[in-house]
């Protein structure tokens, strides 16, 4: 995958992350405790995996301008 293409991917999956992030606040915040393991794994991995493609994406791009 290019970078112009993996940059967009990237910025996705950390948006979606973030936003299972809030959703564990606000359903923690009204009471509900026992969330579903999907929403815990989102909340935990999306961001992460985002901000790594995000990294490898403008590392390879800036590589590329260099050459």
């Amino acid at each position: 995958m290019t970078a112009p293409k993996l940059l967009p991917l990237a910025v996705g999956l950390f948006a979606a992350g973030v936003l299972a992030i809030i959703a564990v606040f606000v359903l923690f915040a009204t009471g509900h405790g026992d969330l579903p393991l999907w929403l815990n794994v989102a909340a935990t991995y999306l961001p992460a995996v985002g901000l790594a493609l995000g990294i490898i994406a403008v590392v390879r791009r800036a590589r590329r301008r260099r050459s």
